[in-house]
């Protein structure tokens, strides 16, 4: 099978999108299967023998921290020169919207992912908060276009079904136990991330740096508890507001982290903080319990359906400090804290890579008999034409 991924987010950039996609990748090919991705081009033209196709990207004034696609026809003659199988168009919004539009044009069969839930990160820009129905019917009317459509956890299913969207399945879950693993603890990267302070307790966090991520709600809980450090590995648009924000607090900001440094960092924390409610899944809370952390959230369905609390982690009240702070008993005891360090690993242990991929190419036979019940396809005019 031909199978054409268009992206709005590839490598080199680092995210949950490109994880996911980068080991579907590696299990399509490694079953022998051609794969062409169609992303922002940002340098990177070939990965475990995908192609990857750029199109012209653009830094967009109201977002500088990454360059995005904007829609372009290049798309359409990209899809007619490699004549895949099938189109899987990945939280189409931009470049996607015209991956969509043309692979519907075209005839191809076509899938459809969503993974970043932007409806709802306009409840933080209020300039912007008026056009959340507009928004709901753009991403709505993008998806029904497509014969099956794939979220990452099932809170959202529920939520995009009562949008009504068409045919909505959970695409499952992954994590690299190897690469996120207690071993890569390190005392060095402790104290790092501790500002020397290694026998404090380290709280991690790794993402954007966004306000819809909600970190600055982090800070309250570091002026009450003095022994608490925080490490906050990543960047994003936020990044000066936020370091203003924790001035004078046990903060340290270090960037992006990859690679061995990023495992490390993981493994050598005591708990990983995780405060947005506005993930569809968050897949760093498998990474950090993988890494051996319990992981302390605010509740939303997502995190309610990956922490037990109390087991692999601690579940807190969104905006409420006192119910952040009482989660840290839990990590007082060494006994405890060991306890569910251990948990947190044996339940990531459940989540290979393989598991989810597999779902994908069976999503992929799905929507090719689907589409077998529609119209023409390009392939057809082809042989038509031919």
């Amino acid at each position: 099978m031909k199978i054409a991924i268009i992206t709005e987010t590839f490598l080199p950039s680092t995210d949950g999108v490109v994880t996911r996609l980068t080991e579907a990748i590696k299990y399509l090919r490694k079953l022998n299967h051609e794969v062409v991705v169609i992303a922002p081009d940002l340098g990177v033209y070939e990965y475990k023998g995908a192609m990857v196709e750029g199109v012209k990207a653009t830094t967009m004034p109201f977002y500088r921290y990454r360059p995005f696609s904007l829609p372009q026809k290049k798309v359409k003659k990209l899809l007619e020169k490699h004549n895949p199988d099938l189109v899987h168009v990945v939280n189409p919004a931009l470049v996607g919207a015209t991956g969509v539009y043309y692979a519907e044009k075209l005839g191809f069969p076509l899938i459809a992912s969503y993974h970043t839930h932007v409806p709802k990160y306009l409840d933080y820009y209020r300039l912007y908060r008026p056009l959340k129905p507009i928004f709901w019917s753009f991403f709505r009317n993008l998806h029904n276009k497509a014969e099956l459509n794939l979220c990452t956890s099932e809170a959202i299913r529920e939520e995009l079904v009562e949008k009504d969207f068409f045919n909505v399945h959970v695409w499952k879950r992954g994590v690299d136990i190897d690469k996120y693993h207690p071993d890569h603890y390190n005392a060095n990267m402790r104290s790092k991330l501790t500002n020397g302070h290694k026998q404090k307790k380290l709280l991690l966090f790794v993402g954007r740096l966004a306000i819809e991520k909600e970190i600055h709600k982090l800070k309250p809980m570091l002026e009450k508890r003095e022994d608490v450090c925080l490490a906050i590995v990543g960047d994003g648009p936020a990044r000066a507001e936020l370091e203003q924000t924790f001035a004078g607090t046990n903060t340290l900001f270090t960037g992006f982290l990859h690679g061995k440094d990023l495992s490390e960092a993981f493994a050598s924390a005591d708990a990983f903080v995780f405060p947005s409610v506005t993930e569809t899944l968050g897949l760093v809370i498998l990474e950090s319990m993988a890494s051996g952390l319990p992981v302390i959230a605010a509740k939303s369905g997502p995190t309610m359906e990956q922490i037990d609390h109390g087991k692999t982690g601690l579940l807190y009240e969104n905006g409420n400090t006192e119910s952040l702070i009482n989660t840290l008993e839990y990590l007082e005891t060494p006994d405890k804290l060991n306890e569910m360090k251990q948990n947190a690993r044996l339940e990531a242990e459940k989540f290979s890579w393989e598991k989810p991929s597999k779902q994908l190419m069976e999503f992929y036979e799905q929507t090719l008999r689907l589409h077998e019940v529609g119209g023409i396809s390009f392939k057809d005019s082809q042989k038509e034409n031919s």
